[in-house]
């Protein structure tokens, strides 16, 4: 998956975060994450220089100066309204460490990491949506708004598992042809989460 957007449910006035597909563009999972998290991703992808390392800033150089690297995140199940994430990482004598976080944190990790995310496909059953169109891209266009933040991270595909891992890419500049707008979007597209 990629981050398409950060948005604001305007019923809620809550932060939500849009994944797409990579091998699927019309696919999509919002997660509603918290203020800090959203500003967290959202200054990310904006590319603006804070004086001081944020909490996501740090965990990276912790895990990079430790030798270690963020291998990828996944959102890893759904259970009762709350969305659970795993980073996995690989120490420095190659192997692997799974550590359970939230997807708001496993995100702004991945997006400072350059590491590919995943979502399980249960998950994006029970969750996730299609949009319409045939050409997401174009949808996604038409629905631009000034006010809405979006990136790719182009590094992974969705799926649980993957034969051979890739190698992480750093997520790509800010861009608006992603950009989703809440008020938009077909309620019926969300499932049961109602918006």
């Amino acid at each position: 998956m990629r981050v398409a957007a950060v948005v604001v449910d305007p019923a809620s006035q809550s932060p939500v975060l849009i994944l797409r597909g990579l091998a699927e563009p019309r696919l999509y999972l919002p997660i509603f994450i918290g203020g800090l998290e959203a500003t967290a991703i959202a200054t990310f992808l904006a590319q603006v220089e804070v004086p001081r390392p944020l909490t996501h800033d740090l965990l990276a150089t912790v895990v990079q100066t430790l030798g270690w690297q963020v291998r990828r995140v996944t959102i890893t199940r759904l259970a009762d309204g709350t969305f659970f994430a795993e980073v996995t990482l690989t120490d420095g004598a190659g192997g692997l460490r799974h550590l359970d976080a939230r997807p708001s944190d496993s995100v702004a990790l991945a997006l400072r990491a350059g590491a590919p995310i995943f979502v399980a496909q249960d998950v994006l059953e029970e969750a996730g949506g299609f949009a319409d169109e045939t050409d997401a891209e174009a949808e996604a266009a038409a629905l631009v708004d000034d006010d809405t933040l979006a990136a790719h991270d182009d590094a992974a595909l969705v799926g649980d598992e993957v034969a051979a891992e890739p190698e992480p890419e750093p997520a790509l500049a800010l861009t608006g042809s992603d950009d989703v707008r809440l008020e938009d979007l077909d309620p019926d597209l969300f499932g049961k989460y109602k918006m």
